[in-house]
């Protein structure tokens, strides 16, 4: 590699929320680089076909369900009207503003966008492949893949456009009466919520014993409560074992816990996602892939092939927009000969559904199959201020704490509205290395629901001020 910044070529292969940021972060720097994806403008599955739409989507549902449960305060609001036109037309904006945004970026960084698919012809060189064929060959000094995932597909599910997945279900092309929804992962529930709120009668099923598999059950049975309520069934322990899809709706056979047969409308599946390295020609180059199809990186996020680097959803669980991004700063700074290695303390969660799930660090379950002793501290919302003036008290604050270690901070969990936002606070303790008493004395406004924080941390010292065990 060329010892001098300035003169280095970096190519940067999908420009999603690890691949724009690592191509803006290594222009900041003073490198050449050239940004490579198949839409138009930045933003990848995040903001074209995942987190951006979804959340915007959620966000109308959740007007829905407050203009309802306002009844409760003697307020009568009349059924909301939904014009779906209209609702698409709106996400749609959303997604065009923000991708037109970061395009705008782009060109102010002047790197060379290319709208196209890149093939590695060797660890130097790729051939980029735009929409009408015509193709050219570009030489790197680095390269950086970032090619995101794709949602999994049941292998018995026949096509049909009954069949949705994570990123068919955000046309809404239409508010089925009857949905099922095979998996209770946070996509799956997140969609099932929109789709319920418009009217959908969604029935869950899911393999494991719980929703929402890797959050700990206290913060699940806050968001379980509500979705008994929204959903017509969750069917735990069960599996998808036949599907049928005919014109008059989806045959399904359930095996497991439920054993059935049933017929929906439509079906949606989200079952997670997997690393999208296809047609990368990674073969011919010495980037190596594990059993699960992540590529393998090192700390700096650099593959077995010297020049190739990896971030995001094709480098590695967890699939999150924020940790490609983080990684994809990491690649660029590596590249540009700086000290830099991927080595986050926490890495926040959020289920973005109604109430939010967050969680950040060691979790109950983890330390327990650790057998690692660890204290656990709660406060529950129900004697917050602020939540008691939302109606909403159901939720709760954790803390996972060290004993052995005056109480530092281990692992912070949540479940209410607000959660995703309240999160960061616990992310940054744990990075911080704070203990309890930390949280403790940190002065919070009042009445705010950062202060569940404040008092879980206090009740790891035995004293909450709103709440006696």
């Amino acid at each position: 590699m060329n010892t001098d910044v300035d003169s280095r070529h970096v190519v940067v292969i999908g420009a999603g929320p690890g691949g724009y940021p690592a191509a803006f972060h290594a222009a900041d720097l003073g490198m050449q680089v050239t940004l490579i994806d198949a839409e138009p403008n930045p933003g990848g599955v995040c903001l074209y076909r995942g987190c951006i739409p979804s959340k915007t989507l959620l966000h109308a549902a959740a007007f829905i369900n407050e203009a309802k449960e306002i009844a409760d305060w003697g307020i009568s609001v009349s059924d909301p009207q939904i014009d779906l036109d209209k609702l698409r037309a709106r996400k749609d904006a959303v997604i065009a503003k923000l991708t037109g945004g970061l395009g705008q970026l782009s060109k102010q960084r002047k790197i060379t966008y290319l709208q196209g698919r890149a093939t590695f012809k060797d660890g130097k060189t790729l051939t980029v492949t735009g929409g009408d064929g015509a193709a050219q060959e570009l030489t790197f000094d680095a390269a950086i893949i970032a090619t995101g995932s794709q949602p999994i597909h049941l292998p018995f599910a026949p096509p049909s456009e009954r069949i949705l997945d994570s990123t068919t279900a955000l046309d809404l092309a239409d508010v089925p009466d009857s949905l099922l929804l095979v998996g209770g992962g946070y996509i799956g529930l997140e969609l099932g919520q929109v789709y319920a709120s418009l009217g959908s009668r969604v029935t869950v099923v899911e393999m494991m014993p719980e929703l929402l598999p890797g959050a700990d059950a206290p913060l699940v049975r806050v968001l379980s409560a509500k979705l008994k309520k929204q959903f017509e069934a969750i069917h735990l322990e069960t599996r998808v074992a036949a599907v049928k899809a005919g014109a008059d709706g989806v045959e399904v056979t359930f095996e497991g816990k439920h054993e059935a047969t049933e017929t929906f409308d439509k079906l949606l599946i989200a079952v997670g996602r997997r690393p999208d390295t296809n047609g990368l020609g990674l073969e011919n180059t010495g980037v190596s892939v594990d059993e699960k199809g992540f590529v393998t990186v090192d700390a700096q996020r650099r593959t077995t092939e010297s020049a190739i680097y990896a971030v995001g959803d094709v480098a590695g669980q967890p699939m999150l927009a924020h940790k490609a991004t983080y990684e994809g700063k990491v690649a660029a700074e590596a590249i540009a000969g700086m000290k830099t290695v991927y080595d986050p303390k926490a890495i926040p969660c959020v289920v973005f559904t109604d109430p939010e799930i967050a969680w950040c660090g060691l979790t109950e379950a983890e330390a327990k199959e650790a057998g690692r002793e660890v204290k656990v501290t709660s406060f529950p919302w129900a004697a917050s201020g602020r939540a008691t003036t939302l109606g909403r008290s159901d939720g709760v604050t954790r803390l996972i704490v060290d004993p052995s270690d005056s109480n530092r901070v281990l692992g912070v969990g949540m479940a209410g509205p607000g959660a995703g936002e309240l999160i960061a606070e616990g992310t940054l303790a744990i990075e911080m290395g704070a203990v309890a008493d930390d949280l403790a004395w940190t002065i919070h406004p009042h009445p705010t629901l950062s202060e569940t924080i404040m008092e879980a941390a206090e009740s790891a010292g035995g004293h909450s001020v709103h709440y006696a065990r």
